[in-house]
């Protein structure tokens, strides 16, 4: 099974709509600076955190981070300086820490949008065949559009990153996007007719229910649309997201997009481990960034 950007695209109903800065509010933390900024997303005002180093200068590397849902609709962009408890820490700081300038926005029905219901706010866009995911989507390429426009960013070097249903967001955006150059995502990298078959579908929000998408792709199909640009997968094993069957359906489909450039691709499996982002997942995630946006 395969699938063309453009049809995924249309699947998607996906078409940017256009940001602009409204303000910024800047403030010094240990080693690092964080701007609390006001976005506006067509007519929608919308919260953005931003962190980047505090001593570099010129354009640098960036980050585009998804935050996660985990019920947590209050938390939103938030989660870029609090974390969350599946998170080993905050990741806005130690990305900044590490080098790379890294935004996050708030998602539909989360943080300060969170004036509506998650299922009110899908089964209204379902009605309509859209859904909420693809329109997340569209918002979070407004927010890589802000991010590269950015003076202290270099467009060629920005990745993707989250976890859960950030996972989601870095890595389906990355399949429309080339403009991210490299990808990594945590926690939720599954084949879904295999969680279909085994129930375990159901632990996923209604977000994620997008019209027709698996007549025509599943997790496999959208990731090989990133192909040659690095990825980096990282599950838990004893994840009900991730359950192994679910993951070897999705490795099995994505790997022969990588044929011809097999070390862009990399995966790290935790035995044991349900949905949280391990020690050894956050060292890979700095590695890999390393490798391939701070040239």
């Amino acid at each position: 099974m395969s699938i063309t950007r453009s049809r995924f695209r249309e699947l998607l109903g996906f078409e940017e709509p256009a940001m602009r800065l409204l303000s910024r509010r800047q403030e010094a933390a240990e080693g690092y600076a964080v701007e609390h900024l006001r976005l506006l997303l067509g007519e929608t005002e919308v919260r953005g955190i931003l962190t980047r180093p505090a001593h570099e200068a010129g354009r640098l590397p960036a980050i585009l981070y998804g935050h996660s849902h985990g019920g947590g609709y209050a938390i939103g962009a938030r989660e870029l300086l609090d974390g969350r408890d599946y998170l080993l820490d905050p990741p806005g700081p130690a990305l900044a820490r590490a080098g790379y300038v890294t935004l996050c926005i708030d998602m539909p029905v989360f943080g300060e949008r969170a004036t509506v219901s998650e299922g009110a706010a899908a089964k209204a866009l379902l009605w309509h065949g859209e859904s909420l995911f693809g329109r997340m989507l569209c918002d979070h390429a407004a927010a890589l559009s802000y991010l590269a426009g950015r003076e202290d960013v270099d467009p060629a070097r920005i990745g993707a990153f989250g976890i859960s249903m950030g996972c989601l967001l870095s890595y389906w955006l990355a399949a429309l996007d080339r403009r991210i150059a490299a990808v990594a995502h945590l926690c939720c990298f599954a084949d879904f007719r295999t969680l279909i078959e085994t129930g375990a579908h159901d632990g996923h929000g209604i977000y994620l229910s997008v019209p027709g998408l698996l007549r025509e792709a599943d997790a496999g199909a959208i990731a090989a649309l990133i192909a040659p640009r690095p990825q980096l997968i990282c599950v838990g094993e004893a994840d009900r997201l991730t359950p192994p069957a679910a993951v070897a359906r999705a490795m099995e489909a994505l790997r022969p997009a990588y044929a011809e450039a097999p070390g862009r691709l990399e995966f790290l499996g935790a035995p044991g481990v349900g949905h949280r982002e391990t020690p050894e997942m956050r060292a890979a995630v700095l590695a890999f960034f390393a490798r391939h946006l701070r040239r």
